[in-house]
């Protein structure tokens, strides 16, 4: 194939091509590939870096995910759940240091039920001008509906695997297509919607990556979340390595090409493997990232993976050295939600 036509003159990508384009490994071609991701999300978001303020308000799961510390059979990890009241403080926090999205996230913890969930979404929308996205994980139809009601804006969902085998290993017998159909509801009542995988997993192929490229294409996603697979203590999977700096920069960079108007975030996860993972993430046409304010004592022990960067250190320092990171790059901070702009207006 020919590479400058692949990168300079496609509006559509085959999975062939997307397939040729991560199995690059000249470092020569593979820059021409960052550049050409980055001046994709130039021409749609500039300069701007949007940051979304994280808050794990609970780290109870009813899941069984066979990659994540969270899941329920782990008995070592110390519960918690943060008090509404503490909840609120936070998004306090994260609205008075200029961030105007704040994601509400967490296990599949039916605790927060539908009303209680519903409370922190009218609270915060009440005081403040931003954007909530809920990352609850997959809970019922009947209560997407009544948070949307209640003011949210955005839905995290990460499919993980667009191959229907490995989602079932990874889910213990859950399946990719009830998944997938949440995704399209969430979608379809008017949330901006979020998903994508972690690079790295077990068994997984190029092939398999090129595929969960294709189903966020399929989805219409606004948010496109593509990490590093770091294996965590106290699961199935704590002695499996974990994935490539190199690998999950080629992965963003093909996403902003095919998906070229999406959200792409250049996550904590690849922040943990590589000391310059931000910094790589946005090299690669990230234009998101997502600082954690869950305050301590909670924050260390929100453990989907282990060595999770930046865990004992106060969330203020850790938003005050991304800005500092943002800025050394050129880029500068956006002052706005970061509504999703393949819609007409905001949602």
């Amino acid at each position: 194939m020919n590479i400058k036509e692949i990168l300079y003159n496609k509006d559509s990508y085959s999975r062939e091509e997307i397939i040729f384009l991560l199995n690059l490994s000249d470092s020569v071609e593979i820059d021409k590939l960052f550049q050409r991701a980055k001046e994709i999300r130039d021409s749609y978001f500039g300069k701007e870096i949007h940051l979304r303020g994280v808050i794990e308000f609970s780290n109870y799961c009813t899941q069984h995910c066979l990659y994540c510390g969270l899941r329920e059979e782990n008995l070592i990890i110390p519960r918690y759940r943060m008090s509404a009241e503490e909840i609120l403080d936070t998004a306090k926090i994260i609205y008075n240091n200029g961030i105007r999205t704040i994601v509400l996230q967490s296990g599949e913890d039916s605790f927060f039920d539908t009303d209680l969930i519903s409370y922190l979404i009218y609270s915060i929308k009440r005081q403040y001008d931003v954007a909530i996205t809920l990352s609850l994980g997959q809970r019922g139809f009947d209560e997407y509906k009544t948070w949307k009601i209640a003011g949210a804006d955005r839905y995290l969902l990460k499919h993980e695997s667009a191959n229907p085998k490995l989602y079932s290993i990874y889910h213990k017998k859950a399946k990719l297509d009830e998944r997938i159909q949440h995704l399209k509801f969430l979608k379809r009542i008017g949330y901006q919607i979020a998903s994508g995988n972690m690079i790295g997993l077990p068994n997984q192929t190029v092939a398999d990556i090129a595929d969960d490229i294709l189903l966020c294409r399929e989805l219409d996603v606004d948010m496109a979340a593509f990490g590093p697979f770091i294996p965590s203590i106290n699961t199935p999977y704590q002695n499996m390595p974990a994935g490539d700096t190199l690998m999950t920069q080629k992965v963003m960079a093909v996403v902003r090409l095919v998906l070229k108007n999406v959200h792409i975030p250049a996550t904590t996860a690849l922040d943990s493997i590589d000391d310059f993972g931000r910094e790589k993430g946005l090299s690669a046409g990230a234009n998101v990232i997502m600082p954690n304010f869950t305050p301590a004592p909670y924050r260390e022990n929100y453990l989907i993976y282990t060595n999770k960067r930046g865990i004992n250190e106060d969330p203020l320092d850790i938003h005050s050295q991304i800005k500092s990171r943002i800025e050394a790059l050129g880029h500068n901070i956006s002052q706005s939600r970061g509504d999703s702009i393949k819609r007409s207006s905001s949602i």
